[in-house]
């Protein structure tokens, strides 16, 4: 049950730090609006688009994770955190080109966004090609495709989310506040997000639960409720971070090396 906890930790990183967490929450509801308001008549894009948002949310949260990190430390948590993490992280690498631990971020974070981008158009394709009328609205997708009588399209569509889904997790839960913490390789921050989710199968089964069932929440709240779940799962997913790895045998990343 001790993902309990880290949820309950992560909502006291969130009072903590106050609006600089907020804000992160806001912005990511605004830009999920954005999203509703380009594909609103277009559910078959629409439904692809707003998971495979929440697909890089392991990225989008980075600046979460040094808030949190922040506090664990007794430093102040502000705006100043936030422009370190997202701006300032070419001051601790001088030899940028030849050194692979700059990129390393940068290539998780193309990663994610490329496994985004082939759910986005998988999903696409599945509602296109296989519903049995066109589906233009929410309202179209749950009548047609969600409580359709014949046909699998729901459930194959379901099926092959969590297909990618699964292996998204098991490759991110850790890997990104592991690799913001510490001077980790990109493959050592994966293996070791894998060995995290191998090791304790059920209390990341149960996390990973949470994890649906808030960004569910969320979503199903017009949006609204991702001011508040997105911030307070990613301080906890910190904490998850904190809980599940040991990195001290890794040598620390420089201050706004994100």
């Amino acid at each position: 049950m001790q993902p309990l906890a880290w949820l309950a930790w992560g909502w006291r990183d969130m009072a903590r730090a106050g609006w600089v967490s907020w804000a992160h929450g806001l912005a990511l509801a605004l830009f999920g609006a954005l999203i509703v308001a380009v594909a609103h008549n277009r559910f078959w894009l629409l439904a692809g688009a707003l998971s495979g948002f929440l697909v890089v949310g392991p990225v989008l949260a980075t600046s979460l994770y040094a808030l949190s990190r922040a506090l664990e430390r007794r430093e102040r948590a502000d705006w100043s955190v936030v422009n370190r993490t997202w701006l300032q992280w070419q001051r601790s690498h001088p030899r940028k080109w030849g050194d692979h631990d700059y990129w390393c971020l940068v290539q998780f974070g193309l990663l994610l966004a490329l496994a985004a981008t082939g759910w986005v158009l998988t999903s696409a394709a599945l509602i296109t090609l296989l519903a049995p009328v066109r589906v233009d609205t929410p309202l179209d997708f749950v009548r047609h495709v969600v409580l359709a009588r014949d046909g699998w399209l729901f459930e194959l569509w379901l099926g092959l989310g969590s297909l990618l889904a699964a292996p998204i997790f098991a490759s991110s839960v850790v890997a990104m506040p592991l690799l913001l913490d510490r001077r980790a390789t990109l493959r050592q921050a994966v293996l070791t997000s894998w060995q995290a989710v191998l090791s304790n199968p059920a209390p990341m089964a149960l996390w990973a639960a949470l994890i649906l069932v808030f960004t569910l929440l969320g979503l199903g709240s017009l949006l609204l409720g991702l001011v508040a779940a997105m911030p307070m799962l990613g301080h906890a997913s910190w904490h998850a971070y904190r809980d599940l790895v040991d990195a001290s045998g890794l040598p620390e990343r420089g201050e706004g090396a994100a």
